[in-house]
Parts: structure tokens; sequence; C-alpha cells
């Protein structure tokens, strides 16, 4: 089985972070979110992928090449206009084959892909579809089922009185190459604007409602692993300290030095708490205490006398002597 990791999308709601990378470069424990995904679909056995590309495209290609490095194969598909949630996909179908993978490579996961394909090669329908129940509805695009997972239908962010289910879409998928046969003709999507290609198609707007309006099977796999969208800034936060507590399972990056504490870098007398991941290259001056969690990304330099405290360094980053960052996520305005 094929994959296809989705990459080409704005992370408008990170931004400004978004403004220097695009989505699926913004680091988790010091290593693009994409990095985590391409390592997770290699530890599973899928030996070739392919990555849609649209917003700064060679900062993923110079990052991940050919694949090689992290256990597969990796080609690229640039969408120069961006060819909606499944456009892409329909892009890239010469390369899918007859069964195959659609995962975000801008969310946080360390789903059993194992699993999920066992349940979508025993039953007959076009698709699997990946679900987690939630707490909150009104964050997600909801999948409504029958007693044996199959999709009855959908709510989008419905509030949790309205809501009739609590399993959301966690945009993780596993398709049949007749998926294809229930995509709209080029310029008849009912989610394009006027300015979206011929070949623009939206799942939740075009694929999906005509799976049902042709009663064509597809069904629920209900996964109780870690999934974050990393849509915004809190949930950016909350995934990489998510990695530093070993809620996610990723690779950290830096061997552990001390209790709850990696570094790739000297430490120097630095005074360190907590959880805390410390990046390669770092210099910190003299007195700096850093109270996790808290992450220190690659080259970044920490003046004398600087607290550092519940807080994400973004690579690069510089803090002045003396200062205190408290909560928050701290970068350096750059172009990639």
């Amino acid at each position: 089985m094929k994959a296809m990791v989705l990459a080409a999308g704005l992370g408008t709601r990170l931004r400004p972070i978004t403004y220097a990378m695009p989505k699926p470069m913004v680091p988790v424990a010091n290593r693009p979110v994409m990095e985590h995904i391409v390592r997770l679909l290699a530890g599973h056995g899928f030996n070739e992928a392919i990555a849609n590309l649209h917003w700064f495209p060679e900062t993923i290609e110079g990052h991940f090449g050919d694949g090689s490095g992290f256990g597969l194969d990796l080609s690229y598909s640039r969408e120069e206009q961006l060819l909606g949630t499944s456009g892409g996909v329909r892009n890239a179908a010469g390369f899918l084959g007859d069964s195959f993978l659609v995962i975000s490579g801008d969310a946080l996961s360390d789903i059993d892909l194992g699993a999920m394909r066992s349940f979508h090669e025993s039953h007959d329908g076009i698709a699997t579809l990946a679900t987690k129940r939630v707490g909150d509805t009104s964050q997600f695009g909801v999948a409504i089922t029958g007693a044996d997972g199959r999709v009855q239908g959908f709510q989008e962010k419905p509030e949790p009185a309205e809501a009739l289910s609590d399993l959301a879409n966690c945009g993780i998928y596993m398709f049949r190459s007749e998926i294809f046969d229930f995509f709209p003709e080029p310029g008849t999507s009912k989610a394009a604007g006027p300015d979206d290609p011929e070949g623009f198609a939206d799942w939740a707007m075009d694929v999906f409602p005509a799976l049902m309006e042709n009663d064509v099977p597809f069904y629920s796999h209900e996964i109780d692993a870690y999934w974050n969208d990393i849509g915004n800034l809190e949930e950016m936060r909350e995934g990489n300290f998510d990695a530093l507590r070993g809620e996610v399972q990723v690779e950290p990056g830096a061997p552990e030095v001390g209790d709850g504490v990696r570094s790739a870098s000297p430490l120097q007398d630095a005074e360190i708490e907590g959880q805390v991941l410390v990046g390669a290259g770092v210099e910190l001056g003299t007195g700096v205490r850093i109270q996790g969690p808290a992450i220190v990304g690659d080259g970044c330099r920490i003046g004398d006398g600087a607290w550092v405290r519940d807080s994400i360094l973004l690579s690069g980053t510089e803090l002045a002597p003396e200062a205190m960052l408290i909560g928050a996520i701290a970068g350096r305005v750059a172009k990639p």
C-alpha cells in the first residue's frame, strides 16, 4: 500500500509562524511535524509515499529529499493553485494504485496504521476513516455511524448539545481506487470558489456526500491513539509539551542527560527543572534557568541570567541577557 502525505495547506491559524515556513515544517520536539508522520509511515511498512506541496515547497523538498534518510521513497506533486482537500489526491491518482493511505502531514499522531489497514481490508467498503472521540465537538467535523461502523452522515463542528456523534474525523483515510469514480467533474466542485482551478475537490462537500447519495458503504475506524491537528498556536504548544511528557510516541531527537531532560548541546551551568528538550548548537549563557515544560530549538542563544518557563524557542531564536520568557512561543522573523 502506498501513501499520500497532505502537505499543501497554508496553516493560517498558525500565523505568523507560517509566514516563515509551511505548516508541515512547524516543529514538534525540534523536528518538523511532517517528519514524525513520515517516520510513522516507514515504521508501519510504507515504502513509497507522495506529498503534495504548495506553500514554500522548496523548504519541504530540501528537508526530506527523496525520503531515503527517513526510511522510504518520497516523491512530490506540486500544486500551483491549491486543489482542495481531495483534489490534490486525485492529481496523484496515477501514483497511488489500487489501495492507498491519505494522511495529513501537518497533524501529530502515533496511530497504529497496521491495525487500520487490517480493518480496511476486512470490510467491503470503498473507504475507511480514522475517528477519535472528543469532548468538544464544536472544534471538529464529526462522523455519524451505525452499529457496524458504517458512516451514515456528518456534522461540521456542531455544538455539543446538538451533536449526533462525538467521533471526530481525523483526516486519516484508506481508500480503494474506486473512490475516484465519485469525485466531481472538473469545474463542478460545490466547495470551489470563483478563482479555484477546475481540478478542485473537497472530501466533505463533494466526495463523501456522493458516496452517501449512491449508497456506497464506507466505515469509521475508531482509534485511541494520540491525535492533534496542530491547527493553532495553542494546539502547537500542547503537541510539543505532550511529546515531552511522552503522551505521543515520537523520536525525541536528543539524548537523555538527566531526569526529564534531553539535550544535544552542552548545558554549562544552566539550572534546569522539569521536562526540557534542548536542541543542537544551542549556546546558554551564565546563570540561565529553564523550567519545564520547555523546548529550546537548534541554534538558539540564551543570554546570561535569562529565565525560560513553560515556553518554546523556535530554531535560531536569541533571548537577551536577563530576559524572562513565560508561557510563550518565541522565534525570529526569517524567510526560508
